[in-house]
């Protein structure tokens, strides 16, 4: 596995973890993002290249920073 694809998983987990930590179903995080349930499933999983703007819907519907998003260097 590419490290690329490594960090795209390990950014999904951590999605996934604060969101299910914070009680939030995935239907409502998708939309209050304005994604499909599905395309939220694949960011989760890794499946999808997230863009800043991605990732900053995701952030702020979560009331987190980017950074706790994607600070995962060290699982890779």
């Amino acid at each position: 596995m590419e490290i690329e694809d490594k960090l795209l998983k390990e950014i999904g987990l951590r999605i996934k973890n604060i969101r299910q930590e914070k009680g939030i179903p995935q239907q409502d995080l998708a939309d209050t993002c304005n994604f499909e349930k599905s395309n939220m499933c694949r960011i989760e999983k890794g499946k999808n290249n997230l863009t800043v703007r991605t990732l900053f819907k995701i952030s702020r519907a979560l009331k987190v920073t980017i950074k706790e998003l994607v600070d995962v260097l060290e699982n890779i």
